[in-house]
């Protein structure tokens, strides 16, 4: 027989304080959802109003009728799909060259030993403080001499090994893949090729969602690079092509607001997919430390 040694109205006060912390947590949860939440549904709502409601007041919260007189606005002023097409396009390219240039670099700082890797790491890493506006320049300088500008490789190619990136891969693989398995494939007579792609690259699924994730969403959003390289309205992006529809005395608020809406949509749908494995990192990693 189970002998308690703590009094029955004790365990009560107990279990009640717990629940009420329960509550009060939810409750905290439950409002923060919200207000994170809040901006992003009141961009759909006014997306379905013209230009002259947007502003109107008291704030609008359902959804109005004015959603295709803003579309059709948004298709006569912009090249839309055009720029969707090539927005997706680089983003996706971004995230197909960052996963493999990353992944290949992390894979050489956490698996090799050689003359200067303490040093290389570091002015690695030392390249995360410089603001990118600065690197503008000399990246437009470089574009020009090989006779990228213009072209959207030049919004996808050249920060495929990033820094961020390469530190984010070699933390996984250290602290997630032995190199006992690397000199087991070794013995078996993989090259150090086939051991990356076969062995290694496999193992590395829950960090190439997050940073194929924080990828797509940096290239989808990216402004100032592509105003910077591109020239042609057919190789425009996403943000270029919504720009154009502010002007100086007159900006389609409505059109805009749907324009911006449909923007965001494959990134949502991207996120439900990969949200899963983009926590589990990131929970991973605290863990480990």
């Amino acid at each position: 027989m189970t002998v308690s040694l703590t009094p029955p109205a004790k365990n009560s006060t107990l279990r009640q304080k717990q629940l009420g912390g329960k509550i009060l947590l939810h409750l905290g949860l439950t409002v923060l959802a919200l207000l994170t939440l809040a901006p992003l549904f009141f961009m759909f709502v006014l997306a379905t109003y013209d230009k002259g409601q947007v502003f109107s007041m008291p704030v609008h919260m359902w959804f109005g009728d004015a959603s295709p007189l803003n579309y059709q606005i948004l298709l006569e002023q912009t090249n839309f799909w055009r720029a969707f097409w090539n927005s997706t396009y680089i983003s996706i390219m971004s995230v197909i060259f960052t996963l493999f240039f990353c992944s290949l670099g992390g894979y050489a700082f956490a698996m090799y030993e050689f003359k200067g890797k303490s040093v290389m790491f570091s002015l690695l890493l030392g390249t995360v403080l410089i603001p990118s506006l600065l690197g503008l320049v000399p990246y437009y300088l470089i574009m020009q001499q090989i006779g990228w500008v213009g072209k959207p490789i030049a919004l996808y190619f050249p920060g495929a090994a990033n820094a961020f990136g390469i530190f984010l891969m070699r933390q996984y693989i250290v602290s997630s893949i032995p190199k006992e398995l690397m000199e087991a494939a070794r013995i078996d007579g993989c090259s150090e090729f086939r051991i990356y792609w076969n062995v290694v690259l496999p193992l590395l699924g829950p960090v190439m969602a997050t940073l194929g994730l924080t990828t797509f969403i940096f290239s989808w959003n990216s402004f100032s690079n592509a105003l910077v390289m591109l020239r042609e309205q057919e190789t425009f992006t996403l943000p270029l092509v919504l720009r154009s529809l502010q002007g100086v005395s007159n900006v389609e608020w409505g059109a805009l607001l749907l324009g911006t809406a449909i923007a965001t949509v494959p990134l949502l749908i991207l996120f439900v997919f990969t949200s899963r494995q983009f926590v589990s990192n990131l929970t991973s990693g605290a863990v480990k430390g």
